[in-house]
């Protein structure tokens, strides 16, 4: 069985792991951010790194883990989620440095099949997604606490079909555990993210939700209240410069609107 062990450091040009850093070093900057994020990141993190010789630290995980890691006082100096809640949770607890709130991107919501399948479902109102699942399991992020998992229990049950598989999700801590269980095959269809679907080789998308069954999909962005990182807003400015955007499309990201 597939293990997510969180959270999950990637290390930039031989910095240490995420817990290794700290707030006070001005030189170096650590960044908390949801795990769909994860390619595209890590791509801004090099050209980032490159440009201005800083050294970056991302750890990825759901963005409700983060959240409450930043609020029990881990060293993150930016935080970025996949969804206004959890960005609201650390605001609420002035967690975030006044003023440095912007919302960065979008994204888009896909029920995804092994690379292999033939299912042909399509997504509406009603749709048969019981009847496909049959005995199986239908993987998803914790639709309790993680925001792709709030995203499709939302969009399912606007489509009237949350109820009539709700006993059959596989609730996986973060989204990315979802598109590996599909990838996999230990699961024939899940709900991720366009830009998860696009990460993995081994998936395909069956279909897309529709917008309107769902809020909007939103990626805040903010500088933590205790960060000491005097690179923190350079990179915060890089990430919605017109280079970065480039970037984001690439991985399949739209500006938030």
């Amino acid at each position: 069985m597939f293990r997510w062990i969180k959270p999950v450091a990637v290390t930039i040009a031989g910095v240490g792991l995420v817990f290794g850093a700290t707030t006070g070093n001005s030189a170096g900057l650590t960044v908390f951010a949801a795990a769909s994020l994860k390619e595209s990141l890590d791509e801004q993190a090099r050209k980032f790194e490159g440009e201005t010789g800083t050294s970056v630290v991302v750890s990825y995980g759901a963005s409700s883990a983060l959240a409450k890691q930043i609020d029990a006082g881990a060293p993150a100096d930016v935080f970025i989620s996949a969804d206004l809640e959890w960005m609201d949770y650390l605001d609420g607890r002035k967690l975030l440095a006044p003023g440095s709130r912007v919302n960065l991107l979008s994204n888009r919501l896909v029920l995804i099949a092994p690379a292999s399948s033939r299912s042909a479902l399509r997504i509406g109102p009603n749709f048969g997604l019981a009847a496909a699942l049959g005995a199986d399991k239908l993987a998803m992020a914790n639709p309790d606490t993680v925001p792709a998992g709030k995203y499709g229990k939302q969009a399912l049950e606007t489509l009237g079909v949350w109820a009539s598989v709700e006993r059959q999700v596989a609730r996986t801590e973060n989204v990315r555990v979802a598109l590996a269980l599909v990838s996999r095959g230990e699961a024939p269809l899940g709900i991720v993210y366009a830009t998860d679907a696009l990460a993995e080789r081994s998936v395909q998308i069956v279909g897309t939700f529709p917008e309107s069954s769902h809020a909007a999909i939103v990626y805040p962005m903010a500088i933590v209240a205790a960060s000491r990182s005097s690179n923190a807003k350079r990179f915060v400015d890089y990430l919605r410069s017109t280079s970065a955007r480039v970037i984001w499309e690439r991985h399949g990201f739209a500006p938030a609107s």
